[in-house]
């Protein structure tokens, strides 16, 4: 909740000012209630409660408020559905996403340009459609017990894809644009 809030309540402010939306905090047992008026865009709405969820997922309030762009959205991965309840499997699969001194996890967001965060039961990513695609395939890999090395094989395969891409998306004209 204190993340949430911010110092002097700036986190909450800027997402009420921004999504016109007003956040109710329950300081007794941490429910958080997202309250729209009639000008909430329905959309801002589901925007707060993905910045909301980002920060209860351990994102940074700076990496949960990029969820205030539109090309941007969260995706959380629950390893319970994956794995099942097992503590242990949970930890060993946390450990290889994160990897040795967070190695893993960097290059991860590096090749993606996502933003990853490993927290508790979930693997979380903020980052645009097509990167995060990429972000959950190979975290699914490394859930599946690929070597890192094939990982970031596969990773740096998809970087070339996407850049290529996204060179596309550059060149096009827009229609009726100039």
């Amino acid at each position: 909740m204190g993340v949430l809030i911010g110092s002097d309540g700036r986190i909450k402010n800027a997402v009420e000012e921004k999504l016109l939306v007003q956040l109710q905090v329950d300081g007794k047992t941490g429910d958080i209630g997202i309250l729209t008026s009639q000008g909430t865009n329905p959309a801002d709405a589901f925007r707060a409660q993905d910045i909301v969820m980002a920060i209860g997922r351990g994102f940074s309030p700076e990496n949960a408020l990029s969820l205030f762009n539109e090309d941007l959205n969260l995706r959380i991965i629950d390893l319970r559905e994956l794995l099942g309840r097992s503590d242990a499997n949970i930890q060993r699969v946390k450990g290889r996403i994160i990897g040795a001194n967070g190695k893993a996890r960097k290059n991860l967001e590096e090749y993606t340009g996502t933003k990853v965060s490993v927290y508790g039961h979930t693997v979380s990513i903020v980052g645009d459609v097509e990167h995060m695609e990429v972000a959950c395939e190979a975290i699914d890999l490394l859930i599946h017990g690929s070597t890192h090395k094939s990982v970031y094989r596969f990773l740096e395969s998809k970087k070339d894809e996407l850049r290529k891409v996204e060179a596309e998306i550059w060149k096009k004209p827009v229609e009726g644009g100039r």
